[in-house]
């Protein structure tokens, strides 16, 4: 007998959305890159330079975190006065885990150059989660973060890849009039951010797809993560857009943000720069020529072609001067 749950949405390889509202994530794409989406255990013992352990920071939400320490002489412990990188994954809101293969990877390289720990949130996904959960989630772990930090970790960085760079922009916005000692806020880093306006951008329209992002990933995964009646124009997704509070207003840190050329959503990513820069904000652009969207967490790609894993390694180190020059400024580093 056929079964009616029938399925509502599909986003090729990533996710189906049943009748009943239940949600599968499981790949059905190419099965040579499945392991970039698999879970890595966390470990306490330290492998390649890094331990990793998970937190349930709100038993009331089921909120928890993934955290990178880079080896030191103590085990799993800080060292004194190490930054601090505030994590928030990408996945257009709707897929995507803090323990994935390919933030494992990146985060632990990133954890060893820059001698930080890493708090890397589990974001709650859309449909069943739908904006501002994730935001609210980032705000939640923040929080968290304000009341267990240690004196040595008192500057913070946030880091989001993809939609987690609209988190960054999002969170600064939000944690500006906050009482935050002992954690403060140097910087943020939006790595290919998501941002995004009701009508197409020419980048949007006419460069080619990437194997991390389509149109028709972009267009469904932000039909099942916004508001209901929301566009694309919500200042979640367009925060230089006129939905969004004016960026004059705003209290905002130094921001690095991170374009890649061949980029769908290039256009929009150097618009949300020119208008912070219009509004007085201090930002740095980083463009990663001739790569395509979240090129880094492609491990294949970086093992097989030496420009992709070039522009992988000037992307670690650019992000390391980031934020030494911000603890610089702050007068925090060693």
């Amino acid at each position: 007998m056929a079964s009616n749950n029938k399925i509502l949405e599909e986003v090729s390889g990533w996710l189906r959305v049943y009748h009943d509202n239940s949600v599968d994530r499981s790949w059905t794409g190419p099965p040579e890159v499945e392991f970039l989406m698999k879970p890595v255990p966390s470990h306490e013992d330290f492998k390649d330079g890094v331990a990793t352990r998970d937190v349930l920071i709100d038993p009331n939400t089921g909120l928890s975190v993934r955290i990178y320490i880079p080896a030191s002489e103590n085990g799993f412990h800080v060292q004194d006065k190490m930054p601090l990188i505030l994590h928030f994954h990408g996945g257009g809101f709707c897929i995507s885990q803090a323990d994935w293969y390919m933030y494992y990877h990146f985060y632990a390289w990133l954890v060893r150059s820059v001698r930080a720990v890493c708090v890397s949130v589990y974001l709650r996904l859309a449909p069943e989660h739908r904006l501002p959960a994730a935001c609210d989630d980032a705000y939640a772990a923040f929080l968290w973060l304000r009341d267990v930090a240690r004196g040595e970790m008192s500057e913070s960085v946030f880091v989001g890849d993809s939609t987690g760079g609209n988190i960054v922009h999002d969170l600064a916005a939000r944690v500006s009039g906050l009482e935050s000692e002992p954690v403060r806020l140097a910087g943020g880093v939006a790595i290919h951010p998501g941002f995004l306006r009701a009508e197409p951008s020419k980048s949007f329209l006419e460069l080619a797809e990437s194997p991390l992002l389509t149109r028709d990933m972009v267009n469904k995964f932000m039909g099942l993560a916004l508001p209901i009646g929301s566009s694309k124009d919500h200042p979640i997704t367009c925060p230089m857009g006129a939905e969004a509070p004016p960026l004059a207003g705003l209290k905002l840190p130094p921001m690095l943000v991170v374009v890649a050329e061949k980029d769908l959503l290039r256009d929009t990513e150097l618009e949300y720069c020119e208008a912070m820069k219009e509004a007085g904000k201090e930002v740095e652009v980083m463009m990663n020529p001739g790569m395509g969207h979240s090129f880094y967490f492609n491990k294949l790609a970086i093992e097989a072609d030496p420009e992709t894993k070039a522009q992988a390694e000037l992307l670690i180190e650019r992000i390391k001067s980031f934020i030494t020059r911000q603890r610089d400024i702050e007068g925090l580093s060693d």
